[in-house]
Formats: C-alpha cells, sequence, structure tokens
C-alpha cells in the first residue's frame, strides 16, 4: 500500500496481486480471467459446473426476505458498487442482452481516496482486502448478495420476474 499525493488530494494505492486475486477466485468456486491495468483489476467470474445461478438477488422483493436477512454485501443497482468496498459489479450478459446466471464481471479499484474505511471505520490493506474478496465471492456462491434498487444490474436468482404487463 502507498500513499500518493495529486495536488491537494490523498490517494490509498493497493499494490494488488492479480495472481493472488484470480486464486482468490479459484478458491472460492470461479473460474477467472484477470486483466490488469494501472488503476484497476477487472475480473471475468464464471462458476461453469454450478446448477444454480448465483446468488445475487433483489433486496426489494419481499419473497427474499430470507436471503436479505442474513446478506453481507449490497450492490447498488444503478452503479453496480458493491456498498463500503472498492469493488464494482456487472452482469456478464450474451449477445441477447441476457445475463447469464453463472457469470458476473467484477472491477477493483487500486486508487482510493485516504479517507475511504470499510465498516466499522477499518482501514483498507491488501490483506484485509484479499479477505473481503473471499467473503464476497463466497457470498454470491452461498449466502447471497442483495441487489438495492432497479437500473443496470439485474438479480439472478429469488424471484426476478417484473411486475406489471410484459410486452
Amino acid at each position: 500500500m502507498q500513499l500518493l499525493q495529486a495536488g491537494q488530494h490523498k490517494l490509498i494505492y493497493l499494490e494488488l496481486q492479480p495472481v493472488m486475486v484470480a486464486n482468490i477466485a479459484r478458491q472460492a468456486g470461479f473460474e477467472p480471467r484477470a486483466k490488469d491495468s494501472q488503476r484497476s483489476i477487472q475480473l471475468e467470474l464464471s462458476a461453469p459446473g454450478r446448477q444454480a445461478p448465483l446468488l445475487l438477488f433483489d433486496a426489494a422483493d419481499p419473497a427474499n426476505l430470507g436471503w436479505f436477512s442474513r446478506c453481507q454485501f449490497y450492490v447498488d443497482g444503478r452503479s453496480g458498487a458493491v456498498m463500503q468496498t472498492p469493488m464494482t459489479l456487472a452482469n456478464k450478459r450474451d449477445r441477447g442482452g441476457t445475463p447469464h446466471h453463472n457469470s458476473v464481471r467484477l472491477a477493483i479499484s487500486k486508487e482510493l481516496p485516504a479517507s475511504f474505511r470499510l465498516p466499522g471505520q477499518q482501514a483498507l490493506t491488501e490483506q484485509v482486502f484479499y479477505n473481503l474478496l473471499l467473503n464476497f465471492l463466497n457470498a454470491l456462491t452461498k449466502t447471497g448478495v442483495a441487489v438495492c434498487g432497479a437500473g443496470v444490474v439485474q438479480p439472478l436468482a429469488g424471484r426476478t420476474e417484473s411486475v406489471g404487463p410484459r410486452n
């Protein structure tokens, strides 16, 4: 971890290892494809042997209340930001625009404001991030991740149909 200064702005630069990130994804049961850039790491995560969809569900649907009560991670449906983390989630789609039920895209930001803190005011380091990533990926396969609000990220599990007439 480095502390960078750009004018009056201070940034934390995480020195994440793409190989380590990919190994953590494999440990959680995913087949990762990682692309490293100077400011972020992009991952395409797929779980081809998985029978059920990834546990990305609509938090607003009362039928998903059981999942919502035990979930640890929340995704902003409009932006894809995994709340209070340096990660952004997106659906992986086929050519027709339908989301894959066993694949997602995950972007990890390496540059964060110096004031960035995890819940509980914990500072973010590389080791803490690796643990956070493993917990998030396990949540996608075991306990569930809530999508809050409608937008670009679509739920994959639970009741996912929209209310209203279909055209």
